[in-house]
């Protein structure tokens, strides 16, 4: 099978993706499963190769036609938006800007079949507003520039992988728009997604919304019985392995020791919490039901760090391989 093609898209500037794209890209392995180049500025990664002193040399191209895809030599689709003096650590318009039109670009040559997958390097979201884009972050720019009306956020990690019904909006809105039949078309996302990557029949957890998801209606007012249990009993009736409304205390340890393959979270905090008290370098954030492949570092902008060359390249890495198990899926 030909090695997936995969667009690395820069982020934000200013912050740490440009240098842990850098280190990542140093790793021969990442090479040998795929076919990797960047959309960004070149002026920025060589900055950024000179911060983590690496030893790779940028290679600026205009189309992907010119990409040598050779370890060693970074090929970069040159946007050529930002100042080569863009000031680390800062928020700024030009550098929302420019991390928005990455993304397009990215999405563009996904849509014509330019490329197998997209990872994405962190973007800040008060920049991106600063510009003009008013978006939550990448995932809800990836469903509008794709015509997606039906998406949800997975994380990944070692041992837990989580899947969210809701995610950037408030925990009041949050329960608002939590509603039957949003909570089935993740259950059955979920599923789907696990089935491409290998799992029979994949076993299926949803966390309540309340503490000790309702305890039969002592806490709440009924949530998990009107919102949950209708989703959760129509999934069993198509032969779907799932279980709930379970609270959400215990649940993740459940899962991290081997008694589910995912788990469906209500809500932002109720997953990204567990995955992140794992590692922030361990996290992947890969957005389910896509008509693409993306996958995401699970870090932010890391503005406290830029330009110190100490960022973790860890997850770019994980966020890559798992790019390359997700791409020759989508292919075949």
């Amino acid at each position: 099978m030909t090695k997936p093609v995969i667009g690395i898209t820069m982020g934000d500037g200013a912050g740490v993706g440009p240098e842990i794209i850098m280190k990542a890209l140093g790793d021969k392995d990442v090479y040998e499963g795929c076919r990797p180049f960047v959309i960004g500025d070149a002026k920025i990664l060589e900055r950024a190769g000179h911060v983590v002193q690496s030893q790779l040399q940028i290679r600026s191209i205009s189309s992907l036609s010119e990409a040598k895809y050779a370890f060693g030599v970074v090929d970069c689709l040159d946007l050529n938006l930002l100042p080569t003096d863009l000031p680390f650590g800062q928020v700024s318009a030009e550098a929302g800007h420019a991390a928005f039109m990455y993304l397009k670009q990215a999405i563009e040559m996904a849509n014509e079949g330019q490329i197998d997958a997209i990872c994405t390097a962190p973007l800040n979201k008060a920049a991106l507003h600063k510009s003009g884009h008013i978006y939550p972050g990448h995932t809800e720019i990836l469903a509008e520039l794709t015509g997606t009306q039906d998406f949800a956020m997975m994380l990944s990690a070692p041992k837990l992988k989580v899947i969210h019904v809701t995610t950037h909006i408030g925990i009041i809105d949050a329960v608002k728009m939590i509603e039957p039949q949003r909570v089935y078309n993740v259950i059955r996302m979920a599923y789907e997604t696990l089935q491409k990557a290998g799992y029979v029949n994949p076993r299926i957890a949803v966390c309540g919304i309340n503490p000790h998801a309702g305890e039969n209606g002592l806490f709440g007012y009924g949530e998990e019985d009107e919102k949950i249990v209708p989703a959760v009993e129509r999934a069993q009736k198509e032969g779907i392995q799932v279980q709930g409304p379970l609270p959400a205390d215990t649940l993740f340890f459940r899962t991290t020791r081997g008694d589910f393959d995912i788990v469906v979270a209500m809500y932002h905090d109720q997953g990204h919490g567990p995955v992140k008290v794992l590692g922030l370098e361990a996290g992947v954030n890969i957005t389910v039901g896509l008509p693409i492949i993306r996958t995401s570092v699970d870090h932010g902008t890391a503005f406290d760090i830029a330009g110190k060359g100490v960022a973790d390249e860890q997850s770019m890495k994980e966020a890559l391989r798992q790019a390359i198990e997700l791409a020759p899926k989508r292919n075949n």
